[in-house]
């Protein structure tokens, strides 16, 4: 994984801040009201800083930063306005301010007695990620806002950017960090999920991402892996359709955990296409490059299950994901295909690019008829639609549960990730229809995202609580969010954990 920011929660008394080094973050409430214990001279400094016009336009969460202050030795003073009494979003708000300034020095997060220490760190931990597995080069991290680069040799440590240590600051640093707990898991699994979607496909194969998963088998997951002979035998013909013209073999993984006694799991499923080309119908090549993150939605669910092993979540949950690869090849799939699924449906294949939903055909009606799950969520980087409808800001969201569906969307709010709900109806899944088979793979263009979840709704049953999420455009957003640098946001982790937490796992 990509090495993450070390956080420490340490006493107020403990850091000789006129002699720290490297940056401090001060929490400072709109008023401008600094933190007692602060050195005079660095305390006549920021005097002038706070009532600065600059200052009152800092909106909370927000920051201004003072570089070289004089009279000690750290090289600046974050400023970061954040009421004492705010909400979880403003304060991790605040936490990722400081995150994206983080260089290669150890710095200070100046948190008094905030009673949102946890949520800021959580936040200062998000957005201090950064995949650097393939530099080679020195660099600095000192976010997105301004990156220096350096032509001279390095050790490998600073070769890969590795950021400073965090000293945490505050007046009861255990009950603090004891809050924390659930936010590390939390961030765990989002930067695993980040991972996944960030390596390139001559390395994330299907068999390097089936083995990533059983390894997570240490944390007590427990982790299977259906090769393809056992997918044949199941009949999974639509998903074995998509990955015939690679050479890397298709797969399903299915891991359990199993904390909610005997109650039947909330099934989470995962689109996992390690590359898409699109096979026959071949993409355009300007942006393929990025179709190494069509395997985002079974990311995904792996970051969901790690943050469940590592918070030991009170609940039942089974995450699957099927991971082919689609290109094009003499034994590919070829448009006018018909293809025979797990279910017994037959599908004409109109498009080879339209192949997401022919993996999650065959896994979805899997995970019902192998664990009977009270309720079920798929997650996909299903349809460029998607993104014309919600750009970059919301994932897409479809069910044939109201109340579910406003379960997710609640999660959703609570933790910031943005989420729209979009209909189905009859007349879209009519369009469906083909003249050949029980049904066809494309609608076409109009409604795409919509006709691509009635697909996958045919092999839901009716009786089971579905939630389909397409995150096309909010899996790889094209520039920095307020959580996350530019790459990878791990969407849909922090959601789906909060679901859990707030909706299946059983109460002390």
């Amino acid at each position: 994984m990509a090495q993450p920011v070390e956080i420490s929660f340490t006493s107020m008394e403990s850091a000789d801040l006129a002699a720290h080094g490297g940056r401090i973050a001060i929490l400072v409430p709109p008023t401008g009201r600094l933190p007692a214990g602060l050195p005079r001279i660095l305390r006549t400094a920021l005097i002038r800083a706070i009532q600065s016009e600059t200052w009152k336009e800092v909106k909370p969460g927000g920051s201004l930063e003072i570089a070289f202050p004089a009279g000690i030795q750290a090289d600046a003073i974050q400023l970061v306005a954040l009421p004492w009494r705010t909400d979880a979003l403003t304060a991790r708000k605040a936490g990722a301010a400081i995150g994206a300034k983080l260089g290669k020095k150890d710095a200070l997060v100046v948190a008094s007695n905030h009673p949102q220490g946890a949520e800021i760190a959580l936040g200062l931990a998000l957005r201090a990620y950064d995949f650097n597995a393939y530099k080679t080069k020195k660099s600095s991290t000192e976010g997105s806002e301004g990156t220096d680069v350096d032509s001279e040799p390095a050790d490998d440590s600073v070769a890969k950017g590795k950021r400073g240590r965090v000293a945490f600051l505050h007046a009861d640093p255990e009950t603090i960090a004891r809050k924390a707990t659930e936010g590390a898991a939390l961030a765990e699994g989002v930067h695993f999920t980040r991972d996944l979607v960030s390596e390139p496909a001559n390395v994330l194969t299907t068999s390097d991402f089936a083995d990533r998963l059983l390894a997570m088998g240490e944390l007590g997951l427990d982790v299977e892996v259906l090769d393809e002979p056992e997918l044949e035998s199941l009949g999974m013909r639509a998903l074995l359709g998509v990955g015939q013209g690679s050479e890397s073999p298709s797969k399903v993984v299915v891991m359990r955990w199993s904390g909610g006694g005997d109650e039947a799991p909330l099934a989470l499923v995962g689109k996992g296409v390690v590359f898409d080309t699109g096979g026959i119908s071949i993409k355009p090549a300007a942006g393929m490059e990025e179709m190494t993150m069509d395997m985002g939605g079974a990311g995904v669910v792996a970051g969901v299950m790690r943050t469940l092993a590592l918070r030991r979540a009170k609940a039942n949950v089974v995450g699957l994901v099927g991971l082919v690869e689609n290109m094009p090849d003499g034994k590919a799939q070829r448009p006018g295909d018909i293809v025979k699924s797990m279910k017994g449906d037959t599908i004409e294949v109109i498009n080879t690019d339209a192949e997401g939903r022919l993996v999650l055909a065959d896994v979805l009606w899997y995970a019902q008829e192998r664990f009977k799950p009270k309720a079920m969520v798929n997650l996909a980087t299903l349809t460029g639609a998607v993104i014309v409808a919600l750009g970059h800001e919301n994932a897409g969201v479809f069910s044939n549960n109201d109340g579910f569906a406003d379960q997710l969307l609640g999660a959703a709010k609570a933790e910031g990730e943005g989420a729209w709900r979009l209909p189905l109806s009859p007349a879209y899944d009519e369009l469906m229809n083909s003249r050949l088979a029980d049904m066809k793979n494309s609608g076409g263009r109009a409604a795409g995202s919509i006709t691509a979840a009635q697909f996958l709704q045919r092999f839901v049953k009716k009786d089971v609580p579905w939630i389909h999420l397409d995150i096309a455009g909010v899996a790889l957003p094209p520039a920095a969010t307020a959580m996350a640098p530019k790459g990878a946001s791990g969407w849909g982790v922090a959601t789906l954990n909060r679901l859990v937490r707030d909706r299946f796992e059983a109460k002390a």
